[in-house]
Order: C-alpha cells, then sequence, then structure tokens
C-alpha cells in the first residue's frame, strides 16, 4: 500500500501556492501605484489591490514595500499589454509589468507559440474586449441572494449583472468602480472577487482538441513572473 504525501511536502505545496499568489499581488500593487499616486486613499485602483492583498493575510510590510517599488523608491519597470491568438484562434491580451521588456515578450511569444498561438499586433483583439469594473458574488442560485446583489447594484449605478454556476457578477463602468463596490458593501455583500479588468465582448466555445493546449497555454502564461493577468474570450467548461 503506497504513502500519500507528506506532512512537509503537503506544506511545501501550500507554501509554493502561496507564494505564487503573492507575487501576482505585489505586482497587482506595483502597478497599481505607477499608474496613479502611493496613496490608497487617492488611488483606488491601489486601495483595490491593497484589500485583496490584506484578504489574502500579507503582511504591511511587505505591501509598503510594494507601493515603494512602484512609486520607484525600490526599483522602477514599465506595465505593456500584448495582444495575440492562443490555440483554435481565442483572442487573448496578456498584462505585464517588466524591468525588461525584451525578456518578457520573448517569454510570452515563446509561450503562444510552443502552444499553437501567435503574439499579434497592437489593437488585433483589444476590440472584442472592454474594460469594465467586476464584482462576484456567491449566491448558490438562490433567487432572492441573486435579486439582493441585482437591487444593490443597480441602485448603485451597476450596468449590469449575470448569473451563472451560483455566482452573481456585477458589471460596471470602471469610474463607478468605487461607488459600485462601498454600495454592495454597505448592502452587508461580500464579494469573492472585485477589480477593474477586461472583459471580453463575447464568448465563443473551442473545440475539445483545443482545451487541452488553451489551459496549458494559460498556465504556462500565468507563470511567468512578469504577467500580470490574462485576458482570453473562451468559454471554457468551467465558465458555461
Amino acid at each position: 500500500m503506497g504513502r500519500g504525501p507528506s506532512i512537509e511536502g503537503r506544506k511545501n505545496a501550500e507554501d509554493a501556492k502561496r507564494a505564487k499568489v503573492f507575487t501576482k499581488l505585489i505586482r497587482e500593487i506595483t502597478v497599481a501605484t505607477r499608474a496613479g499616486v502611493a496613496d490608497p486613499a487617492a488611488n483606488p485602483r491601489l486601495r483595490a489591490a491593497v484589500d485583496k492583498a490584506l484578504s489574502a493575510n500579507m503582511t504591511k510590510d511587505t505591501i509598503e514595500r510594494a507601493i515603494k517599488r512602484g512609486s520607484g523608491a525600490e526599483g522602477s519597470g514599465e506595465e505593456l499589454r500584448y495582444e495575440g491568438y492562443g490555440p483554435g484562434g481565442v483572442a487573448m491580451i496578456i498584462e505585464c509589468f517588466t524591468d525588461n521588456p525584451t525578456r518578457t515578450v520573448a517569454d510570452v511569444r515563446h509561450a503562444l507559440t510552443r502552444h499553437g498561438g501567435n503574439l499579434g499586433t497592437s489593437g488585433s483583439v483589444a476590440f472584442q474586449f472592454n474594460r469594465c469594473g467586476e464584482l462576484t458574488f456567491a449566491t448558490g442560485g438562490d433567487e432572492a441572494a441573486e435579486e439582493k446583489v441585482l437591487e444593490a447594484a443597480l441602485e448603485a449605478g451597476a450596468d449590469d449583472v449575470v448569473n451563472e454556476h451560483g455566482e452573481s457578477t456585477v458589471i460596471c463602468a470602471p469610474e463607478n468602480f468605487e461607488a459600485v463596490q462601498q454600495a454592495l458593501a454597505d448592502a452587508g455583500l461580500e464579494s469573492l472577487h472585485a477589480g477593474v479588468g477586461m472583459r471580453a465582448n463575447n464568448r465563443v466555445a473551442v473545440p475539445d482538441d483545443v482545451l487541452e493546449p488553451l489551459n496549458d497555454l494559460l498556465d504556462r502564461l500565468d507563470a511567468l513572473d512578469d504577467v500580470s493577468e490574462v485576458y482570453h474570450n473562451a468559454l471554457l467548461p468551467a465558465d458555461g
């Protein structure tokens, strides 16, 4: 009878997973600082990133160092966006933060081509996405819970609410995100995820033979240190 993973092995795996999450959160704080000011009170995007980091139990010292890095006090970098296609022609937007653009574009291009995709030119797929605020709530398919989210969202000035897979996603204009987020919090609703990003105008189903290379590509891009976010228009099984 084989032995299962050791306690040490499980702990190491959890530590690695946590470190990966922290890396992404630190990058998000850094980018948000560079996009605005280093004061969360005056920078809604930074405040949202800090709140997310605190929810993940990141220490205040780590958050402050990330803010300093973004302000240029601890090195510099730049925010870049790449557009391209994954396997099956899936449209993709890849947002990065890097101190070495040459390395980053090479890594992104390699990941795409290795999985049957290719890097496109600026504007080649962006028209298929809109920048918007999104807040997701666990409603469990309960109509009363969904109605509560809908009423609070519309009252706050949100544009739409999408109910699927036991979750309600509130969609709003980027400039209204902070107000909508606060109104929903005041209504006693706690979000699973909240942020401003790119949302595909229409999602497309992909053939079964594309699913594996597409998921492998998404995992590969997520593993790249310079990649902050990846958006795509594929309708994956978990999405629909």
